[in-house]
C-alpha cells in the first residue's frame, strides 16, 4: 500500500488533499512571506487518526508539518518542500467546563474565540487573548507559547496548560488530560511541549486552566514624552487590577489614523502612547484614576469606562497590524528585552534599522510590561540584513529573539545569539529523544 492509500485509509479519502488548488491555502502563511510545497494535506478527526497518519509517514520517511490556524509569523507552520501538512482543523472537541477545578479540555483545532465563548457561558474566561483570536487555534498557541494582551495579568500560554495529549512521530500517545494541579512524578512532559513548535510531537488536545470572567473594565490612553516615561508609568500602574499595558508611537498612531480615518486620540500629539486597562469584579475606574494621578511626566490622557469608549481607544493599538500590512509585506520581528532596558532598546533598534535599511519604514508597538516589542519594517531591500541588525540589538540588551511567535525557520539562524552552545546541544538531544527519525517539522527551531 502506498503512502496516499495509507493516509486515505487513516482519515478518509476526502480528507487527503493533493490537488494544487486545494493545497495552496496550506502552503503559504497569511503574510505571504513564507511559502513551500506540500506533498499532501491530511485532516485527521481525532487522536487515533493522527497516530495512524504519523505511523504511515514515519514508515516512508516523509516529513510532517503540523498546522493549526496558520496565523504564525515565523514560517513554522508551512511546508518547506515535500512534507505532509497535518491540519488540526477537525480536532475541535470542547469538553464540559469543570467548575470545581476551573478547567476545560480543548482539541488542538479549537479556535481561541470559540474557547473563550465556551468558558464565558459558565461565567469563566481564558487568560490568553491575542489579536488573531478568530483564527488562532489552541494547538498552535501551545506550540508557540502564545502571549498576547493579558500576560501582565494571567501569564502566557505556558501558565494556562495543566495537561497535554500528544502523539509521537512513531504513533505512540503520550501525556494526560487529568488536569492534576499536583503531580511530582518526574519530568513535566506536558510543559515540555509548550513552545516546541511541532518539533517533538503533534498536540491533539490540551487541558487548560480558566480564569474568572471579570465584568467591569476601565481603560486609559496615556500620552507620554518618551519610552523611559512609559516604563516609569508601568511601575506606577502595576497592581492587582492591571490587565493590559500596550505601547505604541506617534508614527504608528498616525498610520492607523490614516488607514482607518480616525480622529486624534488625545487633544495633544505625543511621542509615545500607553494604553492601559484595569479589570475586576467591581468598577475599577476609581483605582485607575488614582493610579493615573501617580504617573510621572504624563502629557495628556483619555479615560474610557463604557464598552464603546474602550473599543475606541483600543482601535489605535489593535489597528497597527492591519495598517502596517496595508503598506506592503513587512519584516515582522517579535522580540523581548528586560522592561528596564526598553527605552535603550527602542533607541538602538531605530538606529539599527536605519543603518540596515535606509529609507525603510519602521513601526514599533507591543506589550510594555513584558518588554515585548513587535518590530515591523516595510520596504527593506534586504530582509536578512534587517533581521540580523534587529536581533543583534535585542541580544545586546539581554533579550529574547522571540517573545511569543516562536523561532520557526525565520529566526533559527540567530538562535545562537541568545542560547549557548550547551543549550542548543540540549535542544538537539531533546529533539532526537522525542523524534528520532526527525520527521516532525524539519528545519523549525532545530536546523536540519
Amino acid at each position: 500500500m502506498d503512502l496516499f492509500a495509507e493516509l486515505a485509509a487513516a482519515v478518509g479519502a476526502e480528507h487527503v488533499l493533493t490537488e494544487p488548488d486545494l493545497l495552496a491555502g496550506y502552503e503559504s502563511d497569511w503574510t505571504g512571506r513564507f511559502t513551500g510545497r506540500a506533498l499532501a494535506v491530511v485532516r485527521p478527526a481525532d487522536r487515533d487518526e493522527v497516530a495512524a497518519v504519523l505511523r504511515a509517514c514515519a514508515a516512508e520517511g516523509v516529513g510532517v508539518v503540523p498546522q493549526g490556524g496558520n496565523t504564525g509569523l515565523v514560517g513554522g507552520g508551512v511546508p518547506r518542500g515535500g512534507e505532509v501538512v497535518l491540519s488540526t482543523a477537525r480536532l475541535t472537541a470542547l469538553g464540559e467546563v469543570d467548575r470545581v477545578s476551573g478547567q476545560v479540555t480543548a482539541g488542538a483545532g479549537v479556535r481561541l474565540a470559540d474557547l473563550r465563548a465556551h468558558a464565558a457561558a459558565t461565567g469563566l474566561d481564558f487568560g490568553v487573548d491575542i489579536a488573531a483570536r478568530d483564527s488562532a487555534t489552541v494547538g498552535g498557541m501551545v506550540a508557540t507559547n502564545a502571549g498576547g494582551l493579558r500576560v501582565v495579568r494571567w501569564g502566557p500560554m505556558r501558565d494556562q496548560v495543566v495537561g497535554v495529549e500528544a502523539v509521537l512521530s512513531d504513533g505512540r500517545v503520550v501525556g494526560s488530560l487529568s488536569g492534576l494541579e499536583k503531580d511530582s512524578t518526574g519530568y513535566d512532559l506536558a510543559r515540555g511541549l509548550v513552545g516546541s513548535e511541532g518539533t517533538l510531537a503533534v498536540v491533539t488536545a490540551v487541558r487548560l486552566r480558566l480564569v474568572p470572567a471579570l465584568p467591569h473594565r476601565a481603560a486609559a490612553l496615556l500620552g507620554l514624552p518618551s519610552t523611559a516615561a512609559a516604563v516609569a508609568a508601568v511601575g506606577a500602574l502595576r497592581g492587582p487590577l492591571l490587565s493590559a499595558v500596550e505601547v505604541c508611537y506617534a508614527d504608528g498612531v498616525a498610520l492607523v489614523r490614516e488607514h482607518r480615518g480616525l480622529p486624534a486620540p488625545l487633544p495633544r500629539d505625543c511621542p509615545v502612547y500607553l494604553l492601559v486597562e484595569y479589570a475586576g469584579e467591581h468598577d475599577p475606574t476609581d483605582e485607575l484614576g488614582a493610579a493615573l494621578a501617580a504617573v510621572p511626566d504624563l502629557v495628556d490622557t483619555a479615560l474610557a469606562v463604557d464598552g464603546t469608549a474602550r473599543r475606541r481607544l483600543w482601535a489605535y493599538r489593535e489597528g497597527h497590524t492591519e495598517a502596517v500590512n496595508a503598506l506592503g509585506v513587512p519584516v515582522k520581528l517579535d522580540v523581548a528585552v528586560p522592561p528596564a532596558r526598553a527605552a535603550v532598546f527602542e533607541t538602538a533598534v531605530r538606529a539599527a534599522v536605519s543603518a540596515a535599511a535606509p529609507g525603510a519604514r519602521l513601526v514599533l508597538f507591543g506589550h510594555l510590561a513584558e518588554g515585548n516589542f513587535h518590530v515591523n519594517v516595510v520596504g527593506a531591500p534586504d530582509e536578512r540584513a534587517v533581521s540580523d541588525a534587529v536581533l543583534r540589538a535585542v541580544a545586546a540588551e539581554g533579550g529574547s529573539i522571540s517573545a511569543e511567535h516562536g523561532v520557526g525557520v525565520a529566526k533559527a539562524p540567530w538562535l545562537h545569539l541568545t542560547r549557548t552552545a550547551a543549550e542548543r546541544d540540549l535542544y538537539a538531544a531533546v529533539k532526537r529523544a522525542w523524534d528520532p527519525s526527525g520527521i516532525l517539522n524539519p528545519g523549525v527551531l532545530i536546523p536540519r
